[in-house]
């Protein structure tokens, strides 16, 4: 989930800017701006986009020789999630060192309030969608279809859980995409916390603790949806993030990651490739390599995220493609609704009959669903989400 960051970007531009005519005691918030990083995140929903699309129950179009290739290459999209925590866990970490270094405390409550006021609205209209009027639509329909997930579950932010209980998602898939939001929220609670009462030089332990916990807990239970789904799995992709945000306070390693050279970075991203192609036969085909899989994929992600952020001999920066970092600010609502999207075309293809041809399902149904996506996370980012986003600032001390 994307989830679901902080939103600062880069590289780290710190400005602080005091008005003068405030009194005294009064000191401007300080701004942390990462702008290549919304260029990262609109590609990581398009992975998970990617993957979700395609879906068709006509055998001869599976069979079909381009299909089964564009298949094969967007399989592993939910590695985009995998990017995404890895991103939470660099931001939020950032963030919180950055404010209990200037302020020598970290206030968790207003924390808590900022994720409340960027993730709550939109998630809770989700599951007003996937439990009460996507159902409804069915039964109109004529194709009633029971909800079999725990509504109990997906209000209290524990909705992977009920993933790994059930072994499958649930029968919206609206609410299926939920799980990685839920873990996000997890951290979210419990990660200022250890921050405040750990202290700074003991963080490094924090991370190899958390870490080395979810390559003991996936040893264990070797299982698809304990590794993909599960809270102690996933949280090690975030201690990465976290363990980059902690190393970038550091001038030396900051310097050694800006003197890259460009074939070191081309490597970073060559690896990400083959990785994204070929998880299944090089990562998870063999038991030993499967426990330390997510922790790998972290690793590489970590490098992209540095890279981008500090590296000055970068192959390329996000932020010079506008119009996908415009897209990268609206990537949660884009990641949330873009089932919702997804249903909509394919119920229309289905009713008109436009879904029996290859060219149908690889070009029409996934275009058309990628445009729906980008005007209803528009519409709800402009009209309902803003509302609720310009509440954070009443709560922040570090922003964007």
């Amino acid at each position: 989930m994307l989830p679901l960051t902080e939103d600062p970007r880069t590289p780290v531009r710190v400005d602080v800017h005091v008005n003068e005519t405030l009194p005294p005691p009064k000191r401007a918030k300080e701004k942390i701006f990462f702008p290549n990083l919304d260029g990262l995140r609109f590609f990581c929903f398009l992975s998970v986009f990617l993957c979700h699309s395609f879906q068709t129950n006509y055998a001869y179009i599976t069979a079909d020789p381009v299909y089964r290739g564009i298949r094969h290459g967007i399989t592993n999209g939910i590695i985009g999630v995998n990017f995404f925590f890895v991103l939470s866990g660099f931001l939020i970490t950032y963030l919180l060192l950055v404010e209990k270094q200037r302020f020598s405390k970290i206030h968790v409550g207003k924390f808590w309030m900022r994720r409340v006021l960027r993730i709550w609205p939109l998630y809770f209209a989700c599951l007003f969608v996937g439990f009460v009027i996507f159902p409804v639509l069915r039964d109109i329909a004529g194709n009633p279809s029971p909800e079999r997930a725990s509504l109990l579950h997906y209000l209290t932010f524990l909705g992977n859980f009920d993933v790994v209980r059930q072994q499958s998602w649930p029968t919206e898939h609206t609410l299926g995409v939920l799980w990685s939001v839920a873990i996000e929220e997890q951290f979210y609670l419990v990660w200022p916390l250890l921050m405040t009462i750990i202290n700074r030089r003991w963080l490094p332990l924090l991370f190899a603790v958390v870490i080395a916990t979810s390559w003991v807990f996936r040893a264990y239970y070797d299982t698809f949806y304990m590794h993909e789904h599960h809270t102690l799995s996933c949280m090690g992709d975030m201690a990465f993030g976290a363990a980059g945000a902690y190393l970038v306070q550091n001038e030396k390693f900051k310097h050694w990651v800006s003197n890259w050279s460009r074939w070191s970075i081309a490597l970073f991203y060559i690896v990400f490739a083959v990785i994204y192609l070929f998880r299944e036969e090089l990562l998870n085909s063999i038991y030993v390599i499967r426990i330390f899989e997510r922790s790998i994929i972290s690793v590489v992600i970590l490098m992209i995220i540095l890279e981008q952020n500090y590296a000055r001999n970068s192959l390329f920066k996000m932020s010079n493609f506008k119009t996908i970092s415009k897209l990268g600010t609206i990537t949660y609502g884009m990641y949330c609704l873009h089932f919702i999207a997804i249903f909509l075309v394919t119920n229309l293809t289905i009713r008109y009959h436009v879904n029996n041809e290859v060219w149908q399902v690889l070009l029409l149904e996934p275009i058309a669903s990628f445009i729906i996506t980008i005007v209803l996370s528009a519409l709800s980012y402009r009209y309902f989400e803003s509302w609720f986003l310009r509440l954070k600032d009443r709560f922040s001390f570090v922003t964007r």
